[in-house]
């Protein structure tokens, strides 16, 4: 089933997650930001205290803190990207920016660019 969203001229079908190769979550460097009821409901997920989660997963930029990246491929990859399942360790406890993706705001006017990232992407 495609979801769509007001004001963005593309559909996105999740069944192509399936045999995507995490295309969002590997590329370019970027930062993925979590909140802090995010970074506790990972930490709780993982069964870690904050303080470990925050040395092992967590970058500080600034005032606010990103998921680590790791080096991959002559780019990154999110440091909880499995590369041999192809899938994401934490998924049912990602950050909402994970979790909106293909619906960002700077899609909206660079459709070809979350096509090329993204394969169930549909232009309307």
């Amino acid at each position: 089933m495609k979801i769509y969203k007001k004001g963005y001229n593309y559909s996105f079908d999740p069944k192509a997650c399936e045999s995507c190769a995490g295309n969002c979550c590997i590329g370019e460097s970027g930062y993925i930001w979590t909140t802090p009821q995010e970074i506790l409901d990972i930490s709780n997920f993982l069964e870690i205290s904050l303080d470990k989660f925050y040395e092992k997963y967590l970058k500080k930029v600034k005032y606010r803190f990103s998921l680590k990246e790791i080096e991959y491929n002559g780019g990154y990859r999110c440091i909880f990207f499995n590369l041999k399942q192809k899938k994401c360790e934490i998924y049912e406890h990602r950050p909402a920016q994970c979790r909106s993706f293909p619906f960002w705001e700077h899609f909206k006017t660079n459709i070809k660019e979350v096509q090329r990232e993204c394969p169930g992407i549909t232009a309307l």
